[in-house]
């Protein structure tokens, strides 16, 4: 099997961790005709290889961006523009999405990026309450409700394969703390490392993007 099939081998065998509040509804792209299609052509395109991958965990897909297309911090628009791979989504710009797909040009474009990383959760499922999206770790009790889930969805890409010297958390704040706790205990990593949320980059230091762009690309050694 290539990495290609292994990513989707994954992605359809997903469940949300148990207990959570039934006010909370599941975002799940991978059980939609349309966004699994273009999910298989993204990784077709990017991933149908043996090669060993660094990963970067998110906090979970968003509303307008993974969790419309499947494909993590990736929106309609860069799906179609930069990708390549069209599709009938509304064509809405997610702030996170604008923020990866403009580091990941600094970086080479796509096809040299993803060549050498791989994006994805601490969970691949979305949530959304009240019409708004949830992060997993918003979520009352959500140590407990996702530590175990976490860990399995994380062993179960290891076989991709992945790099198990370094990983890295889109986040300095929650989301790299619980990869820490995770880590900690179960030794998935020697290290974890962080860089800056897309979002908080866009909303709080928008004016400084360019050096946040530069961060991510000494980080990751492009």
């Amino acid at each position: 099997m290539t990495v290609c099939d292994k990513i989707l081998t994954f992605y359809q065998g997903l469940e949300p961790p148990a207990g959570l509040d039934n006010t909370i509804q599941i975002l799940n792209p991978y059980n939609d005709e349309d966004a699994w299609n273009l999910t298989r052509q993204f990784y077709h395109q990017y991933y149908n290889d043996h090669n060993e991958r660094t990963i970067l965990f998110g906090i979970n897909p968003g509303r307008f961006g993974g969790g419309l297309t499947g494909v993590p911090f990736t929106d309609p628009v860069h799906m179609e523009v930069v990708c390549g791979i069209a599709n009938n989504l509304d064509k809405r710009a997610e702030l996170s999405s604008s923020f990866i797909y403009e580091m990941i040009q600094a970086c080479g474009g796509p096809e040299t990026f993803y060549a050498r990383y791989y994006i994805s959760s601490v969970s691949p499922l979305g949530f959304v309450q009240d019409g708004k999206n949830l992060n997993y770790y918003d979520i009352k009790g959500y140590k407990e409700l996702f530590f175990d889930y976490a860990r399995k969805q994380i062993e179960k890409q290891m076989d991709l394969p992945i790099n198990r010297k370094v990983a890295y958390s889109i986040g300095k704040g929650t989301n790299i703390k619980f990869l820490h706790l995770l880590n900690k205990e179960f030794g998935l990593f020697e290290k974890i490392l962080p860089v800056p949320h897309p979002r908080w980059v866009m909303q709080y230091r928008l004016k400084r993007k360019q050096e946040f762009i530069d961060e991510y690309r000494k980080v990751l050694g492009f």
